[in-house]
C-alpha cells in the first residue's frame, strides 16, 4: 500500500522534471526567455535641417570664402601698420681697398659708396672696415592717405563678409533643393515601379483572354509593348534617383551610408503655409544686394585713397651710426685688427619732405579708372535689385501654381482610376478596343507620378521663395516641425 501511494508522487515529480527539461530545450536555441535578443536598432533618419547645417558648415566653398574673409581682416591690420615708425638697423664688416677718386656719381645700386680723401694712388692693399647704425623713420601726418587705405581695407573686409553670407545662402539652398530632388526622384521611381506592376497585372489578364481566344493576339503584343515602355521609364527613374543622390552626397557625404532613411513625413503629406509669405519683399536685406553694396563701398574707398595719394610726404628721421677703418687719411694702413670695430660715431635728426611732381598724370588716370569702376558697381547694384525683384515675383508665382497643382492631383488620380476601370470593363465585355485600356493605364501612371511629387513641388517652391528673400531658415524650421 505504501508502494502504491509513493508511485503517483514519483510520477508527479517526474512530470515536473520533464516539463522543465522541455522548457529548457525550447529556450536553448535562442537563449533564456528572460534574456531574449533585443530587436535591431532602427536605421538612422536624415532630415533636411541636418543636410542644410552640414552643407553650410562643411562644404569646401564656404571654407574658401571664410578664409578670404580672414585674409581681408588681416589686411586691415596690415594697413594699420603704416602708422608705426620704421626702425632699421645695420651692422657690417668688410675688407676692401682704400683707393678713392674725386667726382660725382649718379644715384645707383651697383657701385659701393666710398668716403675719405683722394689718395692719388692705385694699389691693391686692403684694410678692415666696419659700420653700425640705427635709422628711425616716422611719418607724423599724411593728409589722410593712411586713413583712406585703412578704410579701403575695411570695405574689402565687409565685401568678403557679404560673400560669405551669400555663399552660405547659396550652399544651403542648393543642399535643401538636392534633398527635395532626391525625395521626388524616389517617389517617381516608386510610381514607375508600380506602373510596371500594373502593366504586369493587365498583361496577365489580356493573356488569359487571348489564350481563351476571346481577344486577338495583337492585344497582348500591344500590352507587352506598353510594359516594355514602362520598364524603360523605370530605368530612367532609377538613373534620376542615383544622380540626385550623388548631388546630395556632394553636400553631405554621409547621406550615402547604407541603410540611411530620409525624413519625408511632412514633405509628402502636407502643403504648408509660411508666415513670411505675406511679408513685403525687402531687397536691401538680401545677401546678393548686401554684397554688391559692399563692393560699391570698397571701390569708393579705393577712389578716396587714390585721390589722397598725390600729396607731399613728411618724414621725421633720426639716425645714430659709427664707422671703423684700418687706414689713415693720408693713405697709411694700420695693421692688425684696426677697423674691425666702429670707433667714430655720429648722429643726425631731421625732417625730409618729398613730393613726386610728375605722378599727377598717373594718379589722374587711376582716379578716372576707379571712378568708372564706382559707377559700374552702382549700376550693378541697381541691376541686382531688379533681378532680385524678378526672382521673388517668379518664386511667388511658382508657389501659387504648385499649390493649385497639389490640390488638383488627387482629383486627377481618382478620375484616371475610374476611367481605367471603365475602359477595362468595356474591353472585357468586348465593347472597346485595347487602345482605350492602354491610354487609360498611361493616364493612371502619369496621374500617380504627378500626385506623388505635387506636395514636394510646393515645398520646393517655398524653398525658392525664401531663397529669393535671402533667408531659408523659416523654410527649414517649417520642415522640421
Amino acid at each position: 500500500m505504501n508502494r502504491r501511494m509513493q508511485t503517483p508522487g514519483f510520477g508527479h515529480i517526474g512530470t515536473l522534471i520533464a516539463s522543465c527539461a522541455l522548457l529548457g530545450a525550447v529556450a536553448a536555441p535562442g537563449g533564456s526567455i528572460a534574456h531574449a535578443q533585443a530587436p535591431p536598432p532602427p536605421p538612422p533618419v536624415l532630415t533636411l535641417s541636418e543636410v542644410v547645417q552640414s552643407a553650410v558648415r562643411d562644404y569646401p566653398l564656404v571654407h574658401v570664402t571664410q578664409e578670404e574673409l580672414n585674409a581681408s581682416a588681416a589686411n586691415i591690420e596690415l594697413a594699420r601698420t603704416s602708422y608705426l615708425p620704421r626702425v632699421d638697423g645695420l651692422a657690417q664688416f668688410n675688407r676692401a681697398t682704400r683707393n678713392n677718386v674725386f667726382g660725382a656719381l649718379l644715384p645707383q645700386n651697383i657701385v659701393p659708396s666710398m668716403t675719405g680723401p683722394v689718395l692719388g694712388t692705385n694699389n691693391g692693399g686692403s684694410v678692415w672696415g666696419s659700420a653700425t647704425g640705427l635709422l628711425v623713420n616716422w611719418q607724423p601726418f599724411d593728409f589722410g592717405v593712411r586713413h583712406a587705405n585703412v578704410t579701403a581695407s575695411r570695405a574689402a573686409r565687409d565685401a568678403a563678409s557679404a560673400v560669405v553670407q551669400r555663399t552660405q545662402l547659396d550652399v544651403g539652398t542648393a543642399a535643401a533643393d538636392a534633398f527635395l530632388t532626391l525625395i521626388a526622384a524616389q517617389q517617381t521611381e516608386r510610381s514607375a515601379a508600380a506602373a510596371v506592376d500594373n502593366w504586369d497585372v493587365l498583361l496577365r489578364s489580356i493573356h488569359a483572354l487571348t489564350s481563351a481566344q476571346l481577344r486577338p493576339g495583337a492585344d497582348e503584343s500591344r500590352v507587352e509593348a506598353e510594359r516594355a515602355l514602362a520598364e524603360t521609364q523605370l530605368a530612367y527613374a532609377k538613373q534620376a534617383e542615383q544622380i540626385s543622390r550623388a548631388t546630395l552626397v556632394k553636400f553631405m557625404p554621409h547621406a550615402d551610408d547604407g541603410g540611411i532613411m530620409f525624413a519625408t513625413a511632412r514633405l509628402l503629406t502636407e502643403s504648408p503655409q509660411l508666415a513670411e509669405e505675406g511679408v513685403p519683399f525687402q531687397a536691401g536685406e538680401h545677401p546678393v544686394l548686401v554684397q554688391q553694396k559692399a563692393v560699391t563701398a570698397q571701390s569708393e574707398a579705393q577712389l578716396h585713397a587714390t585721390e589722397r595719394s598725390w600729396v607731399p610726404q613728411f618724414n621725421l628721421e633720426g639716425a645714430a651710426f659709427a664707422r671703423g677703418t684700418g687706414t689713415e687719411s693720408d693713405g697709411r694702413r694700420l695693421g692688425g685688427t684696426n677697423g674691425l670695430s666702429p670707433t667714430t660715431a655720429n648722429y643726425a635728426v631731421g625732417v625730409t619732405v618729398t613730393f613726386a611732381f610728375m605722378d599727377f598724370a598717373s594718379i589722374h588716370a587711376r582716379e578716372a579708372a576707379q571712378a568708372a569702376a564706382v559707377r559700374a558697381n552702382k549700376s550693378n547694384e541697381q541691376l541686382a535689385d531688379r533681378t532680385l525683384q524678378e526672382r521673388f515675383a517668379i518664386a511667388r508665382a511658382a508657389v501659387r501654381t504648385a499649390r493649385e497643382v497639389a490640390a488638383n492631383t488627387p482629383v486627377e488620380v481618382n478620375a484616371a482610376h475610374t476611367a481605367f476601370d471603365q475602359a477595362q470593363a468595356r474591353y472585357k465585355a468586348g465593347l472597346g478596343p485595347i487602345d482605350d485600356v492602354a491610354q487609360a493605364q498611361r493616364l493612371v501612371v502619369q496621374a500617380e507620378i504627378d500626385d506623388s511629387i505635387a506636395r514636394l513641388n510646393v515645398w520646393r517652391a517655398l524653398l525658392q521663395l525664401q531663397a529669393s528673400r535671402g533667408d531659408i531658415q523659416p523654410f527649414v524650421q517649417a520642415v522640421s516641425k
